[in-house]
């Protein structure tokens, strides 16, 4: 997987914040990038790719949420 993707659930006993929306959507962004293999999409598949950089991010939020607290 793409290894500038941060974890963003921290390790229990960590005193590291909880991820950010920021870092969730550049997390997001990373997936997307290397899924699709486009650094900066064409403009004919922007829309699909915002969308797509989009729904990982909330997939993510409710993940993160719906995991036991560490």
């Amino acid at each position: 997987m793409c290894r500038s993707i941060k974890r963003l659930r921290q390790p229990k006993g960590s005193d590291q914040p909880p991820a950010t929306d920021e870092e969730i959507r550049a997390a997001a962004l990373q997936f997307v990038r290397k899924v699709s293999g486009y650094q900066r999409p064409a403009p004919a598949n922007a829309p699909a790719f915002d969308a797509a950089v989009e729904d990982v991010a909330a997939v993510t939020h409710r993940l993160l949420a719906a995991l036991p607290k560490p």
